[in-house]
């Protein structure tokens, strides 16, 4: 299969502290805290959830978008 074009991440960074999710919910399992000034990048923003990936290990998941700031 050949996809003709990707996602490109947008930088952002977290505003507030929050815990990077499995799935768009805030009973979805924790995979790992976000602190204050780390960055996220952004993949998808939908329905109030932001999905991307962040950390060194570049650990995917979603946050709530509220927490997310432009750079």
């Amino acid at each position: 299969m050949i996809a003709s074009h990707y996602a490109q991440p947008v930088e952002r960074r977290l505003g507030s502290a929050a815990a990077l999710r499995l799935a768009p919910s805030v009973n979805a399992e924790a995979v790992r805290e976000l602190g204050p000034g780390e960055p996220f990048l952004l993949l998808d923003d939908t329905a109030g959830w932001a999905w991307g990936y962040a950390g060194e290990d570049r650990r995917v998941g979603y946050v709530p978008a509220e927490a997310l700031t432009k750079n």
